[in-house]
């Protein structure tokens, strides 16, 4: 129980640093766009992006692949930027499919795979040494990570509500403001990691 709460927490700590606070950024985008209406939609992107974000840890801490740190600490605001940027210049017209194999979704777990290789080299020196002791701390992890995404979703999906509810801010002026604020704070983090 003790090993669970350690790496739970560090899931949850990684999510919810306000000093590495790309992760809040990405979350905050990608749910910008949606209402509590769209709860299955949004957990299944959360979750995707969980999957994304674990499948790149283990295949660090495996030793599988090794990402280049310079890249990847590049693509991360990237990605973020280009998630702003679809919000700003999306159609308004909801995608509608059903099928799971979605652009969105396929991109999202491309992203959770950049953001985890993030943290990869961090997280594989704190992890036992014997490869069998590494897969339970990789899924206790993992839903630290899911728990404290969810809570940034609702977090945003409330403030939203309050915006476009409480305060009568259209949806679209409100989606085209907070997405160009984090542009206005991804485009320096870009260009000093060029």
């Amino acid at each position: 129980m003790e090993t669970f709460t350690l790496y739970f927490k560090l899931g949850l700590n990684h999510v919810l640093d306000i000093h590495a606070y790309d992760h809040i950024l990405f979350l905050l985008v990608l749910t910008l766009v949606y209402t509590f209406a769209d709860w299955k939609k949004l957990l299944v992107l959360v979750s995707l992006f969980t999957l994304g974000h674990s499948l790149s840890l283990f295949v660090s801490v495996f030793e599988i692949y090794q990402a280049k740190i310079p890249l990847i600490e590049l693509l991360i605001p990237i990605t973020i930027g280009i998630t702003a940027l679809y919000n700003i210049f999306k159609p308004t017209k909801k995608n509608k499919s059903t099928h799971f194999l979605t652009p969105e979704n396929m991109i999202t777990v491309g992203f959770g795979l950049i953001h985890g290789f993030g943290f990869s080299f961090y997280f594989k020196n704190i992890l036992p040494g014997n490869a069998t002791d590494k897969i339970l701390p990789l899924l206790q992890f993992a839903l630290g990570i899911e728990a404290a995404q969810l809570c940034v979703v609702v977090a945003v999906l409330l403030l939203t509500l309050v915006a476009t509810d409480w305060f009568k801010i259209s949806k679209r002026d409100w989606i085209l403001s907070i997405s160009s604020l984090v542009l206005g704070i991804i485009i320096p983090m870009i260009l000093e990691r060029i």
